[in-house]
This record gives structure tokens, C-alpha cells and sequence, in this order.
């Protein structure tokens, strides 16, 4: 893949799409705020190309002191991830945002920035990659993405190793046309409102 080309569909789709729904992001502000005490975004570390660590931003969809609740709680997915359907942790607010996927919508800033790409293997967390150090190597070879192939195929399984054989099978098969694919794809999905955690 041409990653000159990529780098550039990355700057103009998430800056046309930042200002096109600045409104959005406005109006998304006020209602966290409305709802639950904490800060409306909720930055979180995680590793970009070649392990490079960098804070990804979130709407935040929990309560303030969501991460010491964590240890007390069951984790659904099947490896070092936590993931869970109905965490009791998510405001009201919240479980819309993640509805509808709209608490990913700050990450096009992460894009913009050159921290992440559209599309790409989800952003983990340093602790979150164990087990497998091949997929590690291969996931980190490449910039994270905002979507990629577990988001549209795998989403809903809960099995880690579905995870780690749709991230390798992206960084293989990469390409400018799978790229536009996924992100087609990635639309129907949320419009769908299938296998959201």
C-alpha cells in the first residue's frame, strides 16, 4: 500500500469529517456533562507503530472512577481485553454513545494528528497485547486504526482469537481498496447497530 496516499486520505477525511460534525461534537459535550460528573473526554494509553505509545481520546461513557470498579467486575472476552455487555459502569449517555458508536468519534483527532490511521488494527493498550508475540509484532508494524476488520467481522464474538486472526489477516492483505471497503462496511455496521460492546 501506498502510504503516502493513506497518510493523505487520513488528513482529509478526518479533518472534513471534524469539521462537518463539530455541532455534533458540541452538543455530545454538554449532554456527559448533564449527565454524570468527569470530564467529557477520557484519554487513555495505548501503543501505535512500532509499540509508540500515545493517548487516545474517547468520549468518556462511564462513571468518573470507572477504572478501580474494573477489579470487581467479570470479564466477558476470552483474553487479556475487557470487554462486557451490560457494565454497570456506563452512564445513561453513555450506553447511546456506544450505541451508535459516537464515543469513538474524537479518535479523528488522534488521525489527524498522525497517531492513528482510519483504518488499521484497533489501539490496545501495552498489558492488552500478551499471549501471542507474533500478532503483536505484526499489529504494531502498521499505525492503529479507528476501524478495521475485527469491527465488521468479528465484533460481536467475544473470542480473542477471532481478534488476533482479523488483525493479521488486515496487515497482510492491506491495500487502498480494502481500506475503502472496510470503512463502507464500517458504516453499515454502526447504521446496523450490530455487535456493539
Amino acid at each position: 500500500m501506498d502510504d503516502c496516499l493513506k497518510r493523505t486520505l487520513d488528513i482529509v477525511c478526518s479533518l472534513l469529517f471534524l469539521i462537518f460534525f463539530s455541532p455534533l461534537f458540541l452538543i455530545i459535550a454538554m449532554l456527559i456533562k448533564i449527565d454524570s460528573r468527569g470530564p467529557v473526554f477520557f484519554l487513555q494509553k495505548r501503543c501505535g507503530k512500532d509499540g509508540k505509545e500515545f493517548n487516545m481520546y474517547k468520549f468518556r461513557t462511564m462513571v468518573k472512577d470507572a477504572e478501580s470498579l474494573k477489579k470487581e467486575l467479570k470479564n466477558e472476552m476470552d483474553g487479556p481485553m475487557f470487554k462486557m455487555k451490560n457494565d454497570p459502569r456506563v452512564t445513561q449517555i453513555g450506553k447511546a454513545l456506544r450505541k451508535w458508536s459516537f464515543d469513538e468519534l474524537p479518535q479523528f483527532l488522534n488521525v489527524l494528528k498522525g497517531d492513528m490511521s482510519l483504518v488499521g488494527p484497533r489501539p490496545l493498550a501495552d498489558d492488552e497485547m500478551t499471549g501471542d508475540n507474533n500478532w503483536r509484532q505484526i499489529r504494531l508494524s502498521v499505525k492503529p486504526g479507528v476501524t478495521g476488520l475485527w469491527q465488521i467481522m468479528g465484533r460481536a464474538s467475544g473470542k480473542f482469537s477471532d481478534w488476533v486472526s482479523y488483525d493479521i489477516e488486515y496487515v497482510k492483505k492491506r491495500s487502498l481498496l480494502m481500506d475503502l471497503k472496510i470503512l463502507i462496511m464500517t458504516v453499515i455496521t454502526v447504521l446496523r447497530n450490530t455487535g456493539a460492546y
